[in-house]
Order: structure tokens, then C-alpha cells, then sequence
């Protein structure tokens, strides 16, 4: 993600930040200049001083604090870009319920940063039957009531609220073996489930990704079945992202997918920050890299992955030296590195042309004092 400042103060800000910490004023999300602004009232609306000539409303979401994404004044639409895809949201009267949307809807957005960037196609509810739609749900308060399951049904989402309570999400990654469990993490899993249906199984696509990730005509729920009672192979570290991915080709691709999405995103903060990775005692330049490029433009998945590499190798070690697990922890085998390869392609050949012009990001800015 791309670094943002107040254009009235110049203070460094966050991309969640709905107010300037020095100067107090207003910010808001343009996504279609993939661009934090701050805003001046203009009557009933406001303008962004990242482009004065346009006048914007919030989200009606952010009457509950949990976006700061604007839309154009003049648009008929009541929620913004990534709001408009809730199909069901949490209780709103519930306290506890209120501090899991925000955290939930704080990865959404996230995820949809990235969406955008991309221009890939999603369609709302209302637009298409199978459009990408989003369910929030807390179980019931009945103990022994249906537990909400986390998945993807034909476009709608599923987020189990308890996933924003760390403790029980700690608790899940433990009881499940995995080594990595996040809120966004898991939003970038389940749209790759959406993202199969619309740009593999749609797009013309099915028997060139069964080349890559194998026969998806396998029974799911047998292949489910299998997953749970054997584990997975012994060698699945040469072939597979994370052990879940071993499942079925479904779940392969959607975290492959997933993986796709971390690594393209935090390149691009690792770039916004300008940052570079020359160890000393590497005298191979193995380790090196100058991340000076914006990976949601790249064509070249080579370039993204050989700075990818040195990176995580970099950030593992500063979060080792405080004490925490890695950053990132898995290993990139030719055969993933050659996965990823294919959903980057299929990414940088899905985008929707016309939304390109619209939706183009500036280029990064020279970090301060650049």
C-alpha cells in the first residue's frame, strides 16, 4: 500500500486514519485516485484537497465509524466502493458487535484497496445474482445453537464475527496447525474463492488452471474429508503454499491467491517507503534488492518475487530480533512461485479496461526527505 499525507499539514498518515492528527482535519478515501484526502466542508459535502475541483460524501457507513471511504456527491449510490458489497452486518445495537464490524471491515478494506488497484471485475448483488457480496455473523447466543462458519457460497462471503476476537482466532490457528491466521488473511482467501468462479471458471480459463493446480472436478467434500483425517502429504512444502492449499485445487488457488495479494501489497509499502535490502555479508547479491516499482503495474512476476524473497528474508529477521514469529513464514517452492506466476497473469489480463483510467493511482511519492 502506498503512503499517504495530509494535504493541508503534511503529516504522515495511516490509510485508516479518519482525522489528521495534527491539524484535526478530516480525511477521507478517494478510491477512484487510490488517494487518503484531506477535506474541507462544502455544504452538505465536502472537498478534497487532493482534487478541489470535485465535491464527495461519506460512506453511509461511516455514521458508524467504520469507513472513511468517500463517494462522488453526485452519485446515486448511498455506500462507497467497498461498502456497497455487505449483504448482512452485525447487530448494531450490541456493543460487542460494533468493535468486531469495525476490525472486520478495517481488513475489508484493505482487501478492497487492492481490488480496485487491480480494476477486476465486481459486480454487486444487485448488478449480478453471483455478484461479490459480504455476510458478518456472530453465533448464537444459544450455546448449543449452529456455529457461522467462515467460506464462500456462489459470490457471498462469509466472516464469522468471533474471527476479530485475537484470543479466539489465536485459539483457531493453534487447534488447526496453522501458522498464519488474519482477519485479512482471510478476506484474501475467500474472494480468491469468488475470483476462481469469475475469472477461472468464467473467464475461459478452467483447463489452463487445472494444468497448474490439478483436477477441481474432484469431490470437495471427500477431499475435505481426507485433509482432516490423513493430514497433509509428507512432501507438500514442494508443491503447496501452506498445508491447507492441499486440500483441493479450490483451496489451492484461493490461497495461493491469498499469498499472491500479501506479497503484491506489501511490496508496495516496502516501495512507498523506499525501501532496499542490501545485507552486508551477502557477496552473491542473492539477498539484495532496490524495491523502487509499483507491483500492481508490473508485468514482470520475475522482478516481483526475486525483491520478494530478499524482503521477507529481511523483515523475518527484525521480527525475530523482537521476539515475534516471522513476518512471514513459508516457503516459496518453484512449483507455488510458478502458481502465483499464473494468478498473476490471469490478474493483469481480468482487470476491466475502462475502469483503468479512472482508477489509476498516482505514483508513489519519495519518502520523506527522498
Amino acid at each position: 500500500m502506498r503512503l499517504f499525507k495530509c494535504q493541508n499539514c503534511e503529516q504522515l498518515l495511516y490509510f485508516e486514519n479518519t482525522h489528521c492528527e495534527r491539524c484535526k482535519y478530516r480525511l477521507g478515501y478517494l478510491p477512484d485516485g487510490a488517494i487518503l484526502s484531506a477535506l474541507e466542508p462544502e455544504g452538505d459535502n465536502w472537498k478534497p484537497l487532493a482534487a478541489p475541483e470535485t465535491q464527495r460524501r461519506f460512506c453511509a457507513n461511516a455514521e458508524f465509524d467504520v469507513c472513511n471511504w468517500t463517494i462522488p456527491a453526485d452519485s446515486p449510490d448511498s455506500y462507497c466502493a467497498a461498502c456497497r458489497h455487505n449483504h448482512l452486518i452485525p447487530d448494531t445495537s450490541v456493543p460487542e458487535n460494533m468493535q468486531a464490524w469495525r476490525l472486520l471491515e478495517l481488513a475489508k478494506h484493505r482487501l478492497f484497496y487492492s481490488l480496485v488497484r487491480f480494476c477486476l471485475p465486481m459486480p454487486t448483488r444487485n448488478e449480478d445474482p453471483e455478484g461479490l457480496a459480504f455476510d458478518f455473523l456472530a453465533d448464537s447466543a444459544d450455546p448449543s445453537g449452529p456455529k457461522v462458519m467462515t467460506g464462500h457460497d456462489n459470490g457471498l462471503i462469509t466472516i464469522a464475527l468471533k474471527e476479530a476476537d485475537d484470543a479466539e482466532r489465536e485459539r483457531m490457528r493453534k487447534n488447526m496447525g496453522e501458522p498464519y491466521r488474519t482477519l485479512v488473511g482471510h478476506f484474501r482467501h475467500e474472494v480468491g474463492h469468488y475470483f476462481w468462479d469469475r475469472l477461472v471458471r468464467d473467464g475461459g480459463q478452467l483447463e489452463a488452471c487445472r494444468a497448474v493446480f490439478g483436477d477441481d472436478s474432484q469431490s470437495y467434500e471427500a477431499a475435505l474429508q481426507r485433509h482432516y483425517n490423513e493430514g497433509p502429504p509428507p512432501d507438500w512444502q514442494d508443491h503447496y503454499v501452506s498445508a491447507y492449499a492441499t486440500t483441493h485445487p479450490w483451496e489451492d488457488f484461493a490461497e495461493t491467491w491469498a499469498h499472491y495479494l500479501h506479497i503484491v501489497d506489501t511490496l508496495g509499502t516496502a516501495a512507498a517507503f523506499g525501501l532496499t535490502v542490501n545485507p552486508r555479508i551477502d557477496s552473491s547479491g542473492d539477498l539484495h534488492a532496490v524495491i523502487d516499482f509499483d507491483p500492481y503495474k508490473e508485468g514482470d512476476f520475475q522482478r516481483i518475487i526475486q525483491d520478494w524473497l530478499p524482503l521477507a528474508f529481511a523483515v523475518n529477521s527484525m521480527n525475530r530480533s523482537m521476539g515475534q514469529p516471522d513476518l512471514y513464514p513459508f516457503v516459496l517452492s518453484p512449483a507455488v512461485i510458478q502458481k502465483m506466476e499464473f494468478i498473476h497473469n490471469l490478474v493483469r489480463n481480468s482487470g476491466v479496461p475502462a475502469m483503468a483510467a479512472s482508477q489509476e493511482a498516482p505514483p508513489p511519492e519519495p519518502p520523506p526527505g527522498g
